[in-house]
């Protein structure tokens, strides 16, 4: 079983892999982010950084990918916190003209050799949320993020996973969830993956949007 988190920044994928592990009994695969060199150069000049920040993440997505999912699938089962997918949903958004036929061409063949996800449950939450959940955690080079920014990386989020068929997508409202603080609405997540992997136990009607 293979399972991926996935949601637009801030909307809490991490803290939710963590804590349905236990829940779960899987091994936990987490994305390497922070090791991005290019990174808060991004945040403060989009338009000068993008294609190095994407193609860096690109290469160390698809190292982790390809190397840690087979390998923890042959041990047991596996959550993690984004898909090899995502990173194409970014580039869309931060790359244009050549640079993006590029990235477009170097990630279509790398994607072939990915595993992909069982499960893919995304997380829906509104822009105005997101942005609360990114001050909260107050990461340095997130402090100047803009909200246009996240607003247009929702919506390509709902885009792409909102409709999405293959794999199957199990959307969760997370608006007013908040199963790090609250037991029962991680049980009410966990109950959810279950039902839709039929995995007992879980309950037959859970009160949550489904795709």
């Amino acid at each position: 079983m293979y399972i991926a988190i996935e949601g637009v920044i801030g909307v809490g994928k991490t803290s939710l892999a963590r804590l349905l592990q236990p829940i779960l009994d899987a091994q936990l695969l987490l994305e390497v982010f922070e090791e991005n060199p290019f990174l808060s150069n991004f945040y403060a000049d989009r338009n000068r950084y993008a294609f190095q920040t994407q193609i860096y993440f690109l290469l160390s997505r698809y190292r982790q990918q390809h190397q840690s999912v087979p390998e923890a699938l042959e041990r047991g089962d596996l959550i993690a916190d984004y898909t090899f997918a995502k990173d194409a949903l970014f580039a869309s958004l931060n790359l244009g003209g050549d640079e993006l036929d590029t990235y477009s061409l170097v990630h279509r063949a790398l994607a072939e050799r990915i595993p992909v996800p069982e499960l893919v449950c995304y997380l829906r939450v509104d822009t105005d949320v997101a942005m609360q959940r990114i001050a909260m955690r107050d990461r340095s080079y997130e402090r100047n993020m803009q909200r246009d920014y996240i607003d247009q990386l929702n919506q390509a989020y709902e885009r792409h996973f909102g409709n999405q068929r293959e794999p199957t997508v199990l959307a969760i409202d997370c608006n007013t969830l908040d199963y790090v603080r609250r037991a029962d609405d991680l049980r009410l997540v966990a109950d959810r993956i279950r039902q839709r992997l039929q995995i007992p136990p879980f309950q037959q009607k859970l009160p949550m949007e489904e795709r």
